[in-house]
């Protein structure tokens, strides 16, 4: 009878039972979604990875990822969505139907090049399926540890059977639809219902789309740099009402005033050099020839002098409007160097606001400048506010929270109302 270490035998109870679990597991998922999950997150207490993907077939003959480990949806427009759909379809037709290491030397081409961008360098492909002849996908782990021993493919070999028996109760257990259960009964009944169909799909259909908002100051004015310099010192603090001409922000005086010192002096000893030759002038005609040069030199050192003391008049920056100073915190801008025309704050008319929307790329719909806009406030879930859209970008870039997405600006109707209200108070001031 061979001997089993104590610890050897814990750790295979230990993978057993995690084993029986997720099987358990994967066979309770309420829903699809539930069980893909499962599958990409939960697995990694069977067997340890860094990333894992869920591939699949659909009944059209398409594929593609159907769940990321560490995402909760899919972007289907994402460069790693792109890539993953042609890897992983190239990976299933030359693969064999158990469980084997992948690697980029698997494809090749472009996808081979671009596989350490998006995977780590150890893969194993895990197919899903009843039988050899009816296969619906796979299960990709990759980690960065060195490759999958035979005990973790067998293991997982056997979580994958678990998986695609329960993955089978999605495909195959589905009821008769709606419309095929009604057709059963009586023709008249059917009649009916196929006449409510028809009248039904020829009602007009709103498309809508649910995304992240927040308001946002409506064309606030930008203040910038006058000059290259460094922040010495906010005279306001964030978010504080300023007037028109109060000082915002001075910049560090230190290095425009020696400028000045510089070139003060160089104007006085310019303008002892002009004086001397004067003087010499009545008595040398060398000299005399030599006061053009010496008074257009005065002339540009009394210049830079000028300059160096708008510079210096420049270094208080003004608010040019009334309104709400809105910037981060000033301990993160004294001692910083900024140059001209960098954005240093914005003054923004608190009665004036917008709402700036993020429309994720897997929901955008057609959208046109004047369409209706619902916004729901945490605060107040059940009392939504009015806008109208203003503007929607081009091209989908990235938010702060690294969602790519349609910036999208929509103007609110109760700043509308103001408007017409000021307006139709223009005209009736008017003679």
């Amino acid at each position: 009878m061979k001997h089993v270490a104590a610890s050897n035998l814990e750790a295979q109870l230990f993978g057993l039972s995690t084993l029986v679990q997720l099987v358990r597991r994967a066979r309770h998922a309420a829903t699809a979604q539930e069980l893909a999950f499962v599958m990409v997150n939960e697995s990694h207490a069977l067997v340890p990875y860094r990333q894992a993907v869920l591939w699949c077939r659909d009944a059209f003959g398409g594929s593609g990822v159907v769940a990321i480990s560490g995402g909760a949806v899919v972007e289907r427009n994402a460069p790693i969505t792109l890539w993953l759909d042609r890897a992983m379809a190239k990976l299933d037709s030359d693969r064999a139907d158990t469980p084997g290491a992948v690697s980029a030397a698997d494809l090749s081409g472009a996808l081979a090049e671009e596989w350490s961008d998006w995977l780590p360098a150890y893969a194993l492909w895990v197919p899903l399926g009843l039988d050899a002849d009816h296969g619906f996908g796979a299960l990709l782990l990759a980690r960065d540890e060195p490759p999958w021993n035979d005990g973790e493919r067998h293991i997982v070999g056997e979580l994958a059977d678990g998986y695609a028996h329960a993955w089978a109760g999605f495909l195959g257990g589905r009821r008769r639809s709606l419309l095929a259960r009604l057709w059963s009964r009586r023709r008249s009944i059917n009649l009916a219902i196929g006449a409510a169909v028809i009248a039904i799909m020829c009602l007009p259909i709103t498309l809508s789309a649910l995304a992240p908002a927040e308001v946002t100051a409506f064309k606030p004015t930008i203040v910038r740099a006058p000059l290259d310099g460094v922040v010495d010192h906010f005279a306001v603090a964030p978010n504080a009402p300023v007037r028109e001409g109060q000082t915002l922000l001075e910049l560090d005086p230190r290095a425009i005033q020696n400028k000045l010192d510089v070139a003060s002096k160089a104007l006085a000893v310019a303008e002892a050099e002009y004086r001397q030759a004067a003087q010499e002038a009545l008595f040398d005609d060398k000299s005399r020839a030599k006061l053009a040069v010496l008074n257009e030199r005065t002339e540009q050192r009394r210049a830079d002098v000028t300059y160096a003391r708008s510079l210096l008049d420049r270094i208080h920056v003004v608010a040019d409007r009334s309104g709400l100073a809105l910037f981060d915190e000033p301990n993160d801008w004294i001692g910083r160097p900024v140059t001209i025309g960098e954005k240093l704050l914005e003054i923004a008319d608190p009665a004036e606001a917008e709402l700036e929307i993020w429309l994720p790329v897997a929901d955008a719909i057609t959208l046109e400048p004047g369409a209706e806009v619902e916004f729901f406030l945490n605060v107040s879930p059940g009392a939504p506010l009015r806008a109208t859209l203003r503007q929607a970008s081009y091209e989908a870039t990235l938010s702060s929270a690294n969602l790519l997405g349609y910036r999208l600006k929509a103007t609110l109707d109760v700043l509308n109302a103001k408007a017409e209200l000021n307006a139709q108070a223009e005209l009736n001031a008017k003679p």
